[in-house]
């Protein structure tokens, strides 16, 4: 491990791709590592003390709140420009340059959620970047992008073999009396779900059960306080007949409206998605 921190030059496992490097790869690696050292390091002892503290607040670990250090080298790593780097456009690094990047910090959990780079968070905010409406995007992608609020990816399933996204039974039905879409759906094992951090799920359905079974998924982004969602201890998040409501311009109820509805979209969007070869694509609905 200790060569991994070592800036004085490349691991031995980068050199093959000396040549893929840029110079603001080295000076971001640089800045990560003495990061990793001055801060990090020193703050993992403070990280338990702080934890163990907040775990007699509540009756399951799940439910303990950050310790407070979080908050304070999420500041520091803000101040050094070290945010964010698993969005190339927002990095300003490559994802073959992340790579390493990601290998101390997963060395490192403390440095990889005090900068922004952790998941379920990441992809969800991949998928709010390139499928989010500006408005979503506002109210969504902003406070995740600057680590004031947590997300959860709620995709498993009780009952069916949920790694098959063809196997999900959640369902996303359409009311066009109320423009609404209905989720109904039991989720289970939600990483980070009841972590009090936690305010948006990007859920996983079907809007219908019927054609060629690869072309019924979509998802909706569902704010984790909609009226109906039940939340249970250990992680799961149980879902039951799901109306979330906001308030539009002129006071409309808008509610798990699709991205490529026609009306204004404050708080949810449908991503078609395509399984292949056991990894979840997603493609363009529009």
């Amino acid at each position: 491990m200790s060569h991994l921190l070592d800036t004085s030059g490349l691991p031995d496992e980068l050199i093959p791709y000396s040549g893929k490097l840029s110079p603001r790869f080295y000076e971001v690696r640089e800045k990560v590592i003495k990061f990793i050292q001055e801060d990090i390091i020193p703050a993992q002892a403070i990280y338990k003390q702080q934890q163990a503290q907040l775990l007699k607040t509540v009756d399951h670990p799940t439910k303990c709140p950050e310790p407070p250090i979080v908050n304070e080298l999420r500041a520091v790593a803000k101040s050094r420009g070290l945010f964010n780097f698993f969005l190339p456009e927002v990095g300003r690094i490559s994802v073959l340059e992340y790579s390493p990047i990601a290998e101390l910090l997963g060395m490192f959990g403390l440095a990889n959620v005090a900068m922004n780079c952790a998941a379920p968070d990441t992809g969800n905010m991949e998928v709010l970047a390139k499928y989010g409406t500006p408005e979503q995007k506002e109210k969504w992608l902003t406070p995740l992008l600057a680590g004031d609020i947590r997300s959860a990816f709620a995709m498993t399933e009780p009952g069916v073999a949920s790694s098959d996204a063809t196997n999900i039974s959640t369902k996303f039905e359409y009311d066009a009396a109320t423009d609404e879409y209905v989720v109904n759906g039991h989720k289970w094992y939600i990483s980070g779900a009841i972590r009090p951090e936690c305010k948006v799920f990007i859920t996983l359905g079907k809007t219908r059960f019927d054609g060629p079974v690869h072309t019924q998924q979509s998802m909706l982004i569902v704010p984790r306080d909609a009226p109906g969602a039940c939340g249970a201890q250990h992680g799961h998040v149980l879902i039951v007949r799901w109306r979330e409501w906001d308030w539009g311009a002129e006071g409309s109820r808008l509610c798990l409206t699709v991205l490529f509805h026609s009306r204004l979209c404050l708080c949810v969007t449908t991503l078609h998605c395509e399984p292949v070869q056991g990894r979840l694509y997603l493609f363009d609905s529009l």
